[in-house]
């Protein structure tokens, strides 16, 4: 039996490439006759850069950015040809926001790591979104590839600086990237503004507080009319805090993170080739529909026409939403060794876990 294992990150405790490799031990416990195809699986945020350097190789570059929440943190660009890979969430994730105060929190070590990747020969850069804890429309990436504003500095300093913006030039960023191809991979569809845009959506997890949405999301207002309204409208403009919108303002297409990914490690031709496919998270819940990956793999599962099932931590839905989401059955860590092993001992649990599912689904046993 051929067995695609395709998991996700589970946040907090595995890598999708440790996840992958903890399922494929147990599995192999039960089942040691099944041939297992590993390929580690991720979105646009956190992981992005792993997975994809974990299936095409390339040469990772080291770089020290500005991080969001002050001081700087080393990040990385992927080089693969004349295609670089970065992921916003090494200069500004919501893991390095201990510290945070969402109200200044800014973007620039996102623009530095676009810089880096083009000063370095790129001709297409693609910039994962996901996972981060700055909600400032992407000013601070536009700054960090020269844009600039009135007043000088309005772009450096989070929402706090986008309050008093009046006007913004982008053509100097604009220039910077001349020639280049810039793709933003979003697993979120929202606008910039509005009920579903990136402030009343996501501002609440990044630390601002329900009193100062509307003054958060009106800083986000004086930038939209300071640059252009129509592309703050686009799907894909609020992820990321609304770096989508910077990256759109600068001529990126979007393409969601968990396709792109699939595309580059080739899962639809690898589904094609297995008896079963197998994914995972560590919460799988019915957000997994937005772009996330588990749905996103049974949905290359589905057009291969093979069964999926996911492994996760927890599993926070019903059979009917399951199915729903191209899912046949979903097992639970914790449901079998317990939250306190779950988290103490997640490769181990996980394995434990992988090893009693292929006694139900693998024949080889």
């Amino acid at each position: 039996m051929r067995v695609l294992v395709a998991p996700d990150k589970f946040a907090g405790t595995l890598t999708a490439v440790e996840a992958a490799r903890a399922i494929a031990e147990g599995w192999a416990r039960q089942a040691p006759g099944d041939e297992l195809d590993l390929v580690p699986m991720a979105d646009g945020g956190p992981g992005f850069l792993d997975v994809l350097h974990h299936a095409l190789g390339g040469e990772l570059e080291a770089v020290v950015v500005p991080r969001a929440f002050g001081g700087e943190v080393p990040a990385a660009v992927l080089r693969v040809g004349t295609t670089a890979y970065v992921e916003a969430a090494q200069a500004c994730g919501l893991h390095l926001a201990d510290d945070r105060d969402p109200e200044t929190a800014h973007t620039r070590g996102v623009g530095a790591l676009l810089a880096a990747a083009v000063d370095g020969g790129a001709t297409r850069v693609v910039v994962g979104l996901g996972g981060t804890g700055t909600n400032d429309g992407g000013a601070g990436l536009l700054s960090a590839l020269g844009a600039t504003s009135e007043p000088v500095g309005a772009l450096d300093r989070g929402p706090a600086g986008l309050a008093t913006v009046d006007s913004v030039d982008l053509a100097p960023a604009r220039e910077r990237l001349a020639g280049v191809e810039l793709v933003a991979a979003s697993d979120v569809d929202n606008q910039l503004l509005g009920l579903r845009g990136a402030t009343n959506t996501y501002g609440p997890q990044k630390g601002v507080t329900a009193e100062r949405l509307t003054w958060v999301e009106g800083t986000l207002e004086r930038l939209v009319a300071a640059t252009d309204r129509r592309t703050s409208l686009s799907p894909g403009a609020g992820a990321a805090g609304g770096l989508g919108f910077a990256l759109l303002l600068l001529g990126a297409t979007r393409q969601p993170g968990v396709e792109l990914v699939a595309e580059a490690v080739g899962l639809p031709e690898r589904a094609a080739r297995a008896d079963l496919v197998v994914t995972g998270e560590g919460a799988f819940d019915f957000s997994s529909r937005s772009g996330k990956v588990p749905y996103g793999v049974a949905s290359v599962a589905q057009r291969a026409l093979q069964p999926c099932v996911a492994l996760a931590g927890q599993v926070l839905v019903g059979s009917r939403e399951m199915r729903a989401l191209g899912v046949e059955s979903a097992y639970a860590v914790v449901d079998l060794v317990g939250e306190e092993r779950a988290f103490a001992d997640p490769a181990g649990a996980l394995a434990d876990l992988a090893e009693r599912v292929a006694r139900t689904w693998s024949p080889s046993r």
